[in-house]
């Protein structure tokens, strides 16, 4: 769970670094205006200024675990309990992706509710369950780590299509390059 943390830590202390360089600025987010969080520092008409703060509650995923009778990766439970945070704009390879991250304590329980959904869906097709971390910009596509081998995948919802993308949470945020917004 450490490295994961760190690993995460990292990449976003490069990402908002990357910011204040190429905008002067803490990362901006269009989506995120108007939604309270710990990480705004400021809003304007139709963005929220924000930078990552330390993470406040438990650090685990036990709504998920108990909902599905399942144990979750630590990995995946250290990336979301790490921080609070705007989602991330990166990419691998030829990949651009967006992380998918915890704007706020509310949010948290959204997050675990569609973490939920995801698996029930993955149980429902009979699948192996893969737990999402990063959305792509296709709609059918998803970055997710596979709760049995770890090794982060790029998947297509529905079907048994995927790609390794990593073998571990770690290794693939030490690998992503961060994507200052155009």
């Amino acid at each position: 769970m450490e490295e994961t943390s760190q690993a995460l830590q990292d990449f976003t202390a490069s990402y908002c670094d990357n910011w204040q360089q190429v905008r002067g600025s803490w990362p901006v987010s269009e989506q995120l205006h108007g939604i309270a969080s710990p990480c705004v520092v400021s809003s304007e008409e139709s963005v929220v200024y924000w930078q990552p703060q330390p993470f406040s509650l438990a650090k685990n995923l036990d709504a998920v675990e108990r909902a599905l009778d399942l144990r979750i990766q630590p990995a995946v439970t250290a990336f979301y309990t790490t921080q609070f945070a705007g989602d991330m704009a990166a990419q691998i390879g030829g990949c651009r992706l967006s992380l998918v991250q915890v704007w706020s304590e509310e949010d948290f329980v959204r997050i675990q509710e569609n973490l939920i959904g995801h698996l029930v869906m993955k149980r429902r097709l009979k699948h192996s369950p893969t737990l999402f971390i990063a959305t792509t910009e296709s709609e059918l596509d998803v970055i997710s780590v596979c709760n049995l081998s770890g090794e982060v995948i790029l998947e297509q919802l529905g079907t048994q299509k995927r790609e390794t993308l990593a073998p571990s949470l770690a290794e693939f945020l030490k690998s992503i390059q961060a994507v200052i917004g155009e």
